[in-house]
């Protein structure tokens, strides 16, 4: 009697803290906020996150262009490597990439002096080791990435474009989204946003590069109108250290718009966004949104190095490849700064969100967009629960019916193994999918099955002429090797759909996993403290209705 006791104290304690997980969940003031404005059912829902096919939404298919973050990371090498060949002396007339689209991960070292072979095979060995170093016609040489590295190079770009993707949707609110990796070597992503108002501005946030980058201005921060001006300014060929971006001229042009004009850059930026470390919208001194930002110790050095011995001289204030602002520099400037324009108040909140998540390291393109309406997924819901309901009823009647009292307790078993899945899903912030309700239905069926097994045992050794307590004991000891079989080798199966399965697919092997756990505590634990219950109350010689 001692040990029934705790064991009924420990249950009751167990179905409390599943009922807090799925009224109260992890943050009780917010659902008892949205009881009190909603019902009950409201707050249900802020626990237990319903999916795109449930709640209805977004359903995205990205493909990272890898090929961009390649052309990044080999124009910095190509920067850096005529750096290193003109401290090392070693001549040549030019490094350039000859195919940036369709060979990013190739340089092309042109006129190299011959007598100076082994000086830059010795660099490239020492310097440059993720590149191989091959001949080519006429005095050439093509340094390339090596493929494993390129390979690497390609998956980190889609795991970073996921983590960059993951920030910007968290921080705009949206509840539940899944973002993961989709198909086999694709380079895509699988975007999905449950209950999104406003899928263009969370596209538009998703897909900005925002890549933020402080460069000197060249010809005095001279805007030229058009690229052939630019050009002949410098008698029809750039400097070889310059680029020639877009901008906006800072007299606005007819009805108050500012004319798109052409600025000459340095190609290598002072500072970029990967030295940032804070970006926050606010407002000028004329009440105009705009974004301060602050660099990381390492920047801000780079950055008070670079103003220092440019003052006087204009900067350029590059976003997304586009010049926002030219300004001179007064003083020598540290880690702070600003970005003003035009922009309204939610997107100068946007930009500064962007900034702070980190840029995409290579742009996206979309393969598929789908939108789910909540009355699709009104009826998904209504189709699921009304299945889910009728398939719990249907089964707690049979259990009542073909084993009578006895049937009471797998039908308490079964509901208390339905409150702690809800409460899991509550505690753990999972979204609820439909496949996740099947799995649900699934999870009734194997604690149906326990009970059939442990009950038809007992059954048996009454038969053998066993007393209820012993045939009781003997019931649940033989069946449970093979419940514990049953249940591991379809945790298994379940295990490897999480593994390699999508959204819904996950959702249907988080709640079919859980349940089975929850199974095995409902349909032996708690099912033995029941029967040992009744049986302390049996006098002695009384059949057991089962």
């Amino acid at each position: 009697m001692k040990n029934l006791f705790w064991k009924v104290i420990f249950i009751i304690v167990v179905l409390v803290i599943f009922v807090w997980g799925i009224f109260l969940g992890t943050d009780p003031a917010k659902s008892i906020q949205a009881m009190k404005e909603h019902g009950v059912i409201a707050g249900i829902q802020q626990n237990i996150h319903l999916g795109l096919d449930l709640r209805g939404g977004t359903h995205l298919i990205l493909q990272v262009q890898v090929n961009d973050a390649v052309n990044a990371e080999t124009d910095q090498t190509v920067e850096r490597l005529k750096e290193e060949l003109k401290k090392k002396n070693i001549g040549f007339t030019d490094a350039l990439k000859l195919d940036p689209a369709n060979a990013p991960q190739t340089i092309t070292l042109r006129g190299v002096d011959v007598a100076s072979t082994g000086d830059l095979r010795q660099l490239i060995s020492d310097d440059f080791s993720d590149y191989d170093l091959n001949p080519g016609p006429e005095n050439s040489w093509t340094v390339s990435i090596k493929p494993a590295v390129l390979q690497a190079l390609k998956s980190r770009a889609v795991t970073q474009a996921i983590e960059t993707i993951r920030n910007r949707i968290d921080q705009l609110g949206v509840t539940g989204p899944v973002i993961q990796e989709y198909g086999l070597g694709d380079y895509q992503i699988l975007v999905q946003l449950p209950g999104v108002d406003d899928p263009a501005r969370v596209k538009e946030v998703m897909q900005s590069t925002a890549m933020l980058e402080i460069r000197q201005a060249l010809d005095n921060g001279r805007p030229y109108n058009s690229e052939q001006e630019a050009l002949a300014a410098h008698g029809g060929v750039l400097p070889p250290d310059a680029v020639l971006l877009k901008g906006k001229s800072v007299a606005g042009g007819a009805g108050g718009e500012s004319p798109e004009v052409y600025y000459l850059v340095s190609r290598v930026s002072a500072v970029s966004g990967r030295d940032l470390r804070s970006a926050e919208s606010g407002t000028d001194e004329t009440g105009r949104p705009d974004v301060s930002f602050t660099l990381t110790r390492d920047g801000g050095e780079r950055f008070y190095k670079f103003t220092s011995e440019h003052i006087g001289e204009p900067l350029a204030v590059v976003l997304d490849g586009k010049v926002q602002e030219v300004a001179n520099i007064k003083e020598a400037i540290r880690d702070t700064g600003r970005i003003s324009g035009s922009f309204t108040e939610q997107q100068s909140k946007d930009l500064a969100m962007i900034l702070r998540s980190g840029a995409l390291p290579a742009s996206i393109k979309y393969l598929e967009e789908r939108t789910v309406g909540p009355s699709l997924g009104a009826d998904s819901i209504h189709a699921g629960v009304r299945a889910a309901t009728y398939g719990m009823l249907a089964v707690l009647a049979f259990m009542l019916v073909y084993y009578r009292f006895a049937g009471i307790n797998a039908d308490l078993a079964l509901i208390l193994n339905l409150v702690i899945l809800l409460g899991f899903l509550g505690f753990s912030g999972a979204t609820l999918t439909l496949p996740g309700i099947a799995g649900l239905i699934l999870t009734v069926g194997m604690g149906v099955d326990s009970n059939v097994l442990i009950f038809e045992r007992i059954r048996e050794e009454l038969r053998n002429g066993k007393n209820p307590p012993s045939a009781v004991d003997q019931g649940f000891g033989h069946a449970w090797l093979t419940i514990v079989d049953t249940h591991v080798t379809t945790i298994v199966s379940a295990a490897i759909l999480f593994l390699f399965g999508t959204g819904p697919v996950k959702g249907f092997a988080v709640t079919l996993t859980f349940g089975l756990l929850a199974n095995l505590f409902t349909a032996v634990f708690v099912s033995r403290t029941i029967f040992d219950s009744i049986l302390n109350r049996h006098q002695h010689g009384e059949a057991l209705s089962i």
